[in-house]
């Protein structure tokens, strides 16, 4: 027998991410929690890929209608901003579908260091591996995309552009 819980997880983590359609919310891991307080309201937390950012009112009001439809008529959908998202929280699943949609994702999050926030903010190091060919002779060609969360990339070795979503 499925839960009213169990059920109303499944609808959200179906929700597709408005500006990356490919993955859904728990793919991108930005859908932190489903619960249903002791009222029946099934309350959902998603955490912003940043405080900024503006694909939030479409991801709650997602959420909020898959939930609707599926027949649950009180449903809150909290933002929960502690702890911060990393990009750490993308599935293997969701980095899976990036790659096969020409997005490179990824690599592990940088570590903050000890002390005061530094100034300014070093661009990707990294060797980048191309998502059409698998080469590493890549060269990033813009620190900005169409979003704020990928930098644009060229692979060297079969000339494709590509995105890649930066490490937060």
């Amino acid at each position: 027998m499925v839960t009213v819980l169990t059920d109303a997880r499944r609808i959200a983590e179906q929700v597709p991410d408005p500006e990356l359609p490919m993955l859904t919310l728990a793919d991108l891991g930005v859908l932190r929690d489903v619960t249903v307080a002791a009222d029946g309201t099934v309350v959902a937390a998603l955490t912003p890929t940043y405080s900024g950012c503006p694909a939030m009112p479409e991801m709650r009001a997602g959420v909020a209608a898959r939930l609707k439809d599926a027949g649950y008529e009180r449903v809150e959908v909290r933002t929960v901003l502690d702890p911060p998202w990393t990009t750490d929280w993308i599935t293997p699943e969701g980095r899976r579908k990036l790659a096969e949609h020409g997005i490179a994702p990824p690599g592990p999050a940088p570590r903050p260091s000890p002390g005061p926030v530094p100034l300014s903010l070093s661009a990707t190091h990294r060797a980048v591996s191309c998502p059409r060919c698998g080469a590493t002779d890549t060269e990033e060609t813009s620190r900005f995309g169409a979003t704020s969360c990928k930098a644009l990339w060229r692979c060297r070795a079969c000339q494709e552009p590509f995105e890649y979503v930066k490490e937060i």
